[in-house]
């Protein structure tokens, strides 16, 4: 496999002969406003271009799976450049109809047994944050990809350390994780996402995988620092499995 991280929980990712787009954010620097009630209320979002032009990205893409709706997963610049009849993957019905009133003409609803060109993708359960802000939140998913010619990979989605993403990596014990892992927040209700602490607990749980951190640096209420992540791995001894990727850049597993 190859996951190549775009830009913040962008990304694309070639499995078993198959090129996956995740999460497509791809608007150009500074189109959207920032997110409420949270820091760098002075900087627009994406607080980053893309590292290579979206064209590139698009092209040659199997199917989209989109995780949750929110404007740095799903945005109104992905809708325009995506083709309509490519195959898209969404959590729910809710979420696959609202992709669909978008003109979107292929979108099936992702489970726990989900199979695309001999791929299995299975849904999995996430919490973005902890507490009463899961009601502003909603719902989100992560996804399995498995294939015999493959090793188990995980993409865990926006969601904090529970027992569920434990659970999950006891089951499938998946050899490569991508996290989002920018402890974004706002102003109160603590992390939506992972922070050091939560990939620190990744660790633990799967210490022999390979483990991919994104969704950094991208967005206004990002938490945690490239840098301050990188450092936090090498005090945990962890460095070794704790890849923090620049934007464009690619791992091969």
């Amino acid at each position: 496999m190859n996951i190549k991280s775009i830009r913040n929980a962008t990304l694309v990712i070639e499995y078993a002969g198959r090129t996956f787009l995740v999460d497509p954010m791809l608007a150009e620097q500074g189109s959207y406003a920032p997110f409420p009630n949270s820091a760098r209320q002075d900087r627009k979002n994406p607080l980053v271009g893309l590292p290579i032009p979206i064209e590139e990205i698009v092209q040659g893409i199997d199917a989209v799976i989109v995780t949750h709706l929110h404007l740095d997963h799903w945005d109104d610049a992905a809708k325009a450049a995506l083709p309509k009849d490519v195959k898209l993957f969404a959590q729910n019905e809710g979420d696959a109809a609202a992709i669909r009133d978008n003109g979107f003409t292929n979108v099936e609803i992702l489970t726990e047994s989900t199979t695309f060109k001999g791929i299995s993708l299975i849904k999995t359960y996430g919490e973005h944050g902890r507490g009463d802000i899961l009601n502003r939140t909603g719902l989100v998913c992560g996804v399995v990809f498995k294939h015999p010619d493959e090793k188990t990979l995980y993409v865990a989605g926006d969601t904090v350390w529970i027992e569920a993403v434990r659970r999950t990596l006891e089951t499938h014990k998946p050899k490569t994780i991508v996290v989002n892992a920018g402890d974004n927040r706002f102003l109160q209700g603590g992390s939506l996402v992972m922070d050091r602490s939560d990939v620190h607990e990744v660790h633990r749980a799967a210490p022999e995988a390979q483990i991919v951190c994104v969704h950094m640096e991208a967005v206004n209420h990002w938490n945690l620092s490239r840098a301050e992540l990188r450092t936090f791995a090498e005090e945990k001894g962890m460095s070794a499995f704790v890849n923090v990727p620049e934007d464009g850049e690619s791992y091969s597993f």
